[in-house]
């Protein structure tokens, strides 16, 4: 299985801090954001990723992380997203990258306490389809929220008003190739842009969606409060334990 970071848009949400850099470029505690993503990924075993990133700040990741030496690997992927579009967009350039195979795909905002190779290997075990990774939260509507019954998905709705459910999708997913035939079938949302929940939601109309739970905390860093949370997270309690 291979990963991929999705590491592009403008960071609207965390002006003036990214009026001139990329957001998963900023810190976070003792480390720039981007780090721990892909480290969430080695962590599961995964050696071959690929960074989607963008905007005026895409050669800062080269010049940040190289070839990934510093995270034991050999060699890193990037490629440019040229503009927004949406997190669905941003996938769609994996698609030669995956070659045919399953992705376990995390978006760069996103930090994590433990690991989830559990949650990995099971999706290994899994013939076809997708799988979601989920944590109760009383801010659920800030993201996509999940329904579920016994071992199913039911439905997902991106940021209600009033949720169904404590259940925040996270970001991170996993996809067989399956995934690229669905983004390309998708019209833009409201916010002019393809969702990753449109996907998703593919995904349990088919009945090949599975989910399991994240352990220990988990945020994400996309706004100023949450980037100070994450901060003070990692620093408590440290991140991406093995």
């Amino acid at each position: 299985m291979k990963g991929v970071v999705l590491a592009g848009g403008l960071g609207t949400r965390l002006h003036p801090l990214t009026k001139i850099t990329n957001k998963h470029l900023l810190p976070v505690y003792d480390r720039p954001m981007i780090y721990y993503p892909i480290q969430t990924l080695i962590n599961v075993g995964i050696r071959d990723i690929l960074i989607v990133t963008g905007g005026t700040s895409a050669g800062d990741f080269l010049r940040l992380l190289g070839n990934g030496k510093e995270f034991g690997l050999e060699h890193i992927n990037y490629t440019y997203q040229e503009g927004e579009g949406g997190i669905a967009a941003a996938l769609s350039l994996a698609e030669y990258f995956a070659d045919g195979g399953k992705i376990c795909v995390v978006l760069g905002d996103n930090l994590i306490e433990r690991n989830v190779k559990r949650a990995a290997e099971a999706y290994g075990r899994q013939e076809r389809g997708a799988k979601i990774l989920l944590k109760e939260t009383p801010e659920a509507h800030r993201f996509g929220v999940a329904t579920i019954e016994g071992d199913r998905v039911t439905s997902i709705e991106e940021k209600p008003a009033v949720p169904k459910s404590r259940y925040a999708v996270t970001g991170i997913y996993f996809y067989d190739s399956l995934v690229f035939d669905m983004i390309r079938t998708l019209r833009p949302s409201a916010r002019d842009e393809l969702e990753i929940t449109d996907v998703n939601n593919t995904y349990i109309a088919r009945g090949e969606m599975t989910y399991d739970f994240i352990d220990g905390w988990w945020t994400d860093a996309g706004t100023l409060e949450s980037l100070h949370r994450a901060s003070h997270l990692v620093q408590e309690t440290g991140a991406n334990k093995l």
